[in-house]
C-alpha cells in the first residue's frame, strides 16, 4: 500500500499524518478545517498533508466531491499505529494541549464519576522530584497515625483506579511504599538531597518484580465464551504480567476472585485468578478479593 517511506516525514508531519488517518478510520471522514483547527497551520500545509497522505495510503482514502470531504475506503487498512487507550481518550474527551481547554470530544460518552483527584501543586511538586530524582519533605495524614512530617523521594506514579499515588521511598520508615497524593499537605523540595542509591526503583524488589497474573472466567459464570470476549482471552484466559507493587490494584480493580475455593459472588465477580499463589510474598495482595495470605502460606510450606 505504502509508495513513500514514513522515514521521510518529520515528527509534526508524522503526527498531522496521524491524525488524518485517525478521523478516517475513527470518524469516517477529514477535511481541511479539521487539521487547520487542531494544529493551527496555514491551509496550504493542510492541503500538502492530505495530498501526503493519499500518497503513502492511496487505497485508504477517497475524495468525495459531492461533500467536499475526504472520506475512508472500504478497503482501509492503517499504516501508523493507534493504541486503544489513546483512540477512545481522544474519541471521548477530545486531544489536549496541556493548556486549557482541550478540543472538543468527538462521540457522546458518559464516564463514572471519579471523585478523587490529586491538587496539582502537590503533584507539581512530587513530579518535578521524580523528574530530578530529589527528595521531598511533606506532610503526610495517614490514617493510622493522622498527619506526620516525612522525607521522602519518589520515583514513580501509581493509578489505582480509585486514586492517585505516588511511590516513594520513605526515609523514616527506611522503606518504599505507595503514598495517596491527596493526604499530602505542604510538600516542600529539597534540591540539595539527590536520591541515594538504595532509595531508586531499582532496589525496590515489590516494583522491579513482575508477577503474571493468569485470568480466566469466573467458574461461576453461565456463558465463560462471553467473559472470554469480553477480555479477548486466548484459550480462555488472559495473561497480565505486571508488577508486584501494583497487582493487588489491577486484581481489586477488575474484581477478580482470588479466593482458593473461587466461593465469591460470580454476579460480582466476572473473573478468577487460576492460580492465587503467584500472589505470594506481593506486598498489597491484601487488596486483592478473596485472597488469604495465611491459607496459602500453609499450603505452599
Amino acid at each position: 500500500m505504502e509508495t513513500r517511506p514514513l522515514a521521510q516525514l518529520n515528527q509534526m508531519q508524522r503526527e498531522r499524518l496521524a491524525f488524518i488517518e485517525f478521523r478516517l478510520w475513527f470518524l469516517g471522514d477529514v477535511r481541511r478545517p479539521d487539521l487547520i483547527e487542531r494544529f493551527r497551520i496555514a491551509p496550504a500545509v493542510a492541503t500538502r498533508d492530505l495530498a501526503a497522505y493519499r500518497d503513502i495510503a492511496p487505497e485508504n482514502i477517497v475524495f468525495d466531491g459531492r461533500r467536499k470531504v475526504y472520506v475512508v475506503t472500504p478497503d482501509f487498512r492503517p499504516v501508523f499505529e493507534h493504541r486503544p487507550e489513546r483512540v477512545l481518550s481522544a474519541l471521548t474527551q477530545g486531544f489536549g494541549e496541556g493548556v486549557g481547554e482541550s478540543s472538543a470530544a468527538y462521540v457522546r460518552c458518559a464516564f463514572p464519576l471519579r471523585l478523587n483527584q490529586p491538587p496539582l501543586p502537590a503533584l507539581a511538586a512530587i513530579t518535578r522530584a521524580i523528574h530530578q530524582r530529589q527528595a521531598v519533605r511533606v506532610v503526610y495524614h495517614s490514617l493510622n497515625k493522622g498527619p506526620s512530617e516525612r522525607e521522602i523521594v519518589p520515583f514513580a506514579l501509581v493509578d489505582s483506579g480509585l486514586r492517585w499515588h505516588a511511590r516513594v521511598y520513605d526515609r523514616g520508615l527506611r522503606e518504599f511504599r505507595d503514598l495517596v497524593i491527596t493526604r499530602m499537605e505542604s510538600p516542600l523540595p529539597l534540591p540539595d538531597e539527590s536520591a541515594r542509591p538504595e532509595e531508586l526503583s531499582e532496589c525496590d524488589i515489590q516494583w522491579t518484580r513482575i508477577v503474571e497474573l493468569e485470568l480466566i472466567p469466573h467458574p461461576g459464570q453461565k456463558r465463560p465464551e462471553i467473559i472470554e470476549r469480553d477480555f479477548a482471552m486466548t484459550d480462555g484466559r488472559l495473561r497480565l504480567p505486571v508488577r508486584a507493587a501494583i497487582a493487588g490494584y489491577v486484581l481489586q480493580q477488575w474484581s477478580v476472585d482470588c479466593s482458593v475455593d473461587r466461593h465469591l459472588d460470580a454476579r460480582r465477580y466476572r473473573l478468577a485468578l487460576r492460580d492465587p499463589l503467584v500472589l505470594y510474598g506481593v506486598q498489597n495482595a491484601v487488596l486483592a478479593p478473596g485472597y488469604a495470605h495465611e491459607r496459602y502460606k500453609a499450603r505452599s510450606a
